[in-house]
């Protein structure tokens, strides 16, 4: 493997959780975090995001990587569809509920899910804007990262499927680590689901759709159980 792959890898691996790690301390130490914050948060992690794909997206050129490879088709349009809404609608609504379970249990009992909700989801529509922007762009950028680069190079070197989709798990989950424990291990079973759709469909386009669904739903349903002041104009839009 190119010692540029190898880079990608351990930018995937150990920079970017390293990364959120640090960002999320820096959250955490701060005695309140604004509106303006978080909309500049939303906004570095977009622009820090597309960066990270055109890069990579380049060095996947260079290598003649190519769009079969690397999910970026769509075949079977109507198929794909289909999957793309009746997944994304799916997943979507079991993460509803679960944010629900979660924000029926008492505050000091939720973990550091709390502290991270508090400074990070939106607390208003100015804010939750930008963030529905940031949850696209995660569905789209992540994807590709995750689902379509890594797991095509582990398919080129010979790697079987199932273990491209345990791998490119164990690296998304590691890039959610600033938000504990729990939140590696659900991310890394999030990823399976998405890496075993990348498979079955042949493309990134349900799994970037049923991606960015979990994220908007964190943006909407999460303030309105999970933070402790009452946001009515969230809740008006659920």
């Amino acid at each position: 493997m190119a010692w540029d792959i190898w880079l990608i890898f351990f930018v995937l691996g150990v920079i970017l959780p390293w990364r959120g790690r640090a960002r999320l301390k820096t959250l955490l130490a701060m005695p309140r975090v604004g509106a303006m914050e978080r909309i500049v948060l939303y906004a570095s992690t977009i622009a820090f995001q597309w960066v990270i794909v055109a890069v990579v997206a380049w060095r996947a050129w260079v290598h003649g990587y190519t769009a079969g490879e690397l999910g970026l088709t769509a075949h079977d349009g109507t198929r794909l569809a289909i999957g793309s809404i009746v997944g994304a609608t799916t997943i979507a609504t079991f993460h509803w509920f679960n944010l629900r379970r979660v924000g029926r249990m008492p505050p000091n009992s939720r973990g550091s899910i709390q502290a991270i909700a508090e400074r990070i989801l939106p607390q208003s529509t100015m804010e939750l804007l930008p963030f529905l922007a940031l949850a696209i762009t995660a569905g789209l950028c992540e994807e590709f990262l995750y689902r379509g680069f890594a797991m095509a190079v582990l398919t080129r070197l010979g790697v079987v499927a199932w273990v491209a989709v345990l791998v490119s798990s164990i690296l998304f989950g590691l890039a959610h680590l600033y938000q504990g424990r729990g939140g590696l291990v659900s991310t890394m079973l999030v990823g399976i689901v998405l890496g075993i759709g990348r498979v079955v469909y042949g493309s990134l386009v349900p799994v970037i759709f049923w991606h960015a669904a979990v994220d908007i739903v964190a943006g909407i349903a999460g303030p309105r159980y999970l933070l402790k002041s009452s946001l009515n104009t969230l809740e008006s839009i659920s």
